[in-house]
């Protein structure tokens, strides 16, 4: 964690443009905002990607930094509404559909699946169904909030989390069998 005097010299740096205190505030969050681009991203290509565009808009909107909230909390919205955007076109085919909803039952799997086996799961899912629930369960959002972030109906959202988390539960026993076995 940055103490107060090396935050405020870091922001006043980058305000500046000065590269040695990007390339540190790069340092210090690329591999949270990596994940949270990995997140919404297929493969670490796109991630990759994304990560890109996210520290552009960083270095270029630092000044609106308003100091009310924390700074990763700012960094972390920049990251998730970057990567929206980078498949907000591939999104508006996904949700043309909507889906009926979908009885998912609460199973308690086991616990033995590691945070990259998670990932993979994650990352397996349809765009549509990923991009719902990383925003639900990640991000806290509201399906009304997500809704009107997508520009989907409320109906679809609530659906595409609810297949997102059978299809999420399918893939997990599929990996918890062929772990057993």
């Amino acid at each position: 964690m940055l103490r107060e005097n090396e935050f405020k010299e870091l922001l006043s740096g980058c305000l500046r443009g000065e590269r040695h205190h990007q390339e540190k505030l790069y340092r210090r969050f690329s591999g949270l905002l990596f994940g949270i681009c990995l997140r919404y991203s297929k493969n670490r290509s796109d991630a990759e990607d994304i990560l890109q565009d996210v520290f552009v808009k960083i270095y270029s909107k630092i000044g609106t930094f308003n100091h009310e909230g924390s700074f990763e909390g700012w960094l972390r919205r920049i990251a998730v509404n970057t990567s929206i955007t980078f498949y907000k076109k591939s999104l508006k085919t996904a949700f043309h559909e909507d889906i009926d909803e979908v009885d998912v039952p609460d199973e308690q799997l086991g616990s033995d699946f590691t945070n990259e086996e998670l990932m993979r799961c994650v990352q397996n899912l349809p765009l549509g169904y990923r991009t719902v629930f990383n925003l639900y369960v990640i991000e806290g959002m509201k399906h009304k909030e997500i809704s009107e972030y997508l520009g989907i109906d409320v109906n679809t959202s609530k659906s595409q989390l609810s297949r997102s988390k059978a299809h999420l539960q399918k893939m997990l026993k599929e990996l918890e069998n062929v772990k057993n076995n």
